[in-house]
This record gives structure tokens, C-alpha cells and sequence, in this order.
């Protein structure tokens, strides 16, 4: 498939061609293994604690392996964010500054069934050639077609048509590909986790980026703390949402241009 590039050598317009055709893209190669062994550590504790948030709150039963909003202060995230992957074609699809929507994660074990092993797209209404939300998931396994690599139905991101689920899956791709790549994938596009026939996890980090006047899932600066922005570079306070921020009161709002906190590039 011509939608199968490697991070360290790809081309942009290979990029261009295949969201255009396709609807997603495989960039292998993307993360080393010693970050990708760092993720994998840090998701253990991660999955612990919202595991209990969830049973708590009696939502359990379709969520089992799902974990979301996994920027915190100490974890992995934002040393991943600083890494800026995929920016040059996310900034390319969304049409310039871009913000983080959700930062989450999958652990797909044999005969567990949650929400994302359903045929879906990550938008509820069709918005054809207009590009708010791209996808985004991070291989922390071998994705194989035994333990569930994802389903794509290549060119479904054109039309405003569910597909017929029989179709769908005797007609989708997989996305078959070593632990470490990135699949970039267009919202519209239909797809569903496929299912674990194997005894070990499938692990993948799962996340979504808009443009900046779009609310995402979670106030990450709110999360992290304003004052925290000092510690963060320019790229991070960009992605985090520091530049699109709401104020909450007059003080906040009347401020000169430079303490704004909406910033006049953010669309």
C-alpha cells in the first residue's frame, strides 16, 4: 500500500497523497524502543488509577483497557509532546496552529470487547473537505492481525455513508505494523479495533489534535496549572492549549496583547 512510510525518511507529499486517498497513514520507525519501554512502564499505574475512577463511577462495563487524559506532570507525556511527531503534517492537514484534544491509551487484551472495538469515526457530524480533528495512534505493541490491529476503511473519510459492518470488515485494511510507528488517520474515516486472539496485550497510545478554537476533552492547562507554563517550551504550551486559553473573569480578559490568553494565531 503506498500509505506505508518510514519516519525518518518520508515525504511530504507521500503524506498529502495518501490522507487524500486513503484517509490514514503508517509512519513505522517513528519512536525508539527505549521510549516506547518508558510509555509501556508508566501506563501500569496510569491504567490503576482510572480503572478505580471508573468502577467507582459505575461505567465500567465497556471501558475495561481504556485509559484517558494522560498529561500529567511526571509521566511520559510531555517529554512525547516535546517530541513534536507528525507536526509539519498535522499543521498541513489542520490548516496551521493545532491543539491537543485527548491524550489516551488503549490496553487490548483476549476477550475484552470496549466501545473502540465497535465500527466508528471520531466525529458525529460528516464535515467532508473541512479538516477540524485528526487522529493519531502510537504502536506500544506489534500491531498483527492476531491480536487485533486496527481496521480502516480505506476512502469512507469521502462520503457521508455508515457502511454496512459485513462489508466493512471483509473490505477494510489492517494496519499491520511494528511497535513504534504512528498511524495518522483522518476523523471521518470508519474504523474499529480489531479483536485479541492472542494471550498478550495490544498496548497503543490514542490521541486526537484540532484546531486551536475547538474545545478539547480536557482543560489541560487547568489540569497542569497555569503557573506551569513557564516550565514548558514554546511547542508544548502550544499543543497543551496555553494559547487558547478562556479567561474566567474582566482581570483576565482586559489584558494587553502580549498577556492575552487566546493568542491572536490561534484561527
Amino acid at each position: 500500500m503506498r500509505n506505508r512510510l518510514n519516519y525518518g525518511d518520508r515525504h511530504f507529499e507521500d503524506f498529502r497523497v495518501a490522507m487524500r486517498d486513503y484517509g490514514w497513514v503508517i509512519f513505522e520507525n517513528a519512536l525508539d524502543s527505549d521510549f516506547v519501554a518508558v510509555i509501556n512502564e508508566d501506563l501500569k499505574e496510569a491504567y490503576v488509577k482510572r480503572r478505580a475512577i471508573q468502577e467507582k463511577n459505575g461505567i465500567s462495563s465497556n471501558m475495561a483497557g481504556t485509559l484517558h487524559h494522560l498529561v500529567e506532570k511526571d509521566n511520559f507525556s510531555l517529554p512525547f509532546i516535546e517530541k513534536m511527531y507528525c507536526a509539519d503534517e498535522i499543521a498541513y492537514f489542520l490548516s496551521g496552529n493545532y491543539i491537543l484534544n485527548g491524550f489516551n491509551a488503549v490496553i487490548h487484551t483476549q476477550q475484552q470487547h470496549p466501545y473502540v472495538s465497535n465500527m466508528h469515526r471520531d466525529v458525529r457530524t460528516f464535515l467532508g473537505d473541512t479538516k477540524l480533528l485528526v487522529q493519531m495512534i502510537v504502536t506500544l505493541d506489534d500491531f498483527t492481525a492476531e491480536n487485533g490491529a486496527t481496521y480502516f476503511l480505506s476512502g469512507s473519510h469521502k462520503t457521508d455513508i455508515k457502511p454496512n459492518e459485513n462489508y466493512f470488515y471483509e473490505t477494510a485494511d489492517r494496519a499491520v505494523t511494528p511497535k513504534g510507528s504512528i498511524i495518522l488517520f483522518d476523523s471521518n474515516i470508519w474504523h474499529a479495533a480489531g479483536e485479541n486472539k492472542t494471550i498478550k496485550q495490544r498496548r497503543a497510545l490514542t490521541l486526537g489534535f484540532t484546531r486551536p478554537f475547538i474545545k478539547p476533552q480536557m482543560d489541560y492547562p487547568r489540569v497542569l496549572g497555569y503557573d506551569f507554563i513557564d516550565k514548558l517550551s514554546s511547542d508544548q504550551r502550544q499543543v497543551l492549549g496555553y494559547n487558547s486559553r478562556i479567561p474566567e473573569s474582566l482581570e483576565e480578559y482586559y489584558q494587553p496583547i502580549h498577556l492575552r490568553m487566546y493568542k491572536s494565531d490561534q484561527g
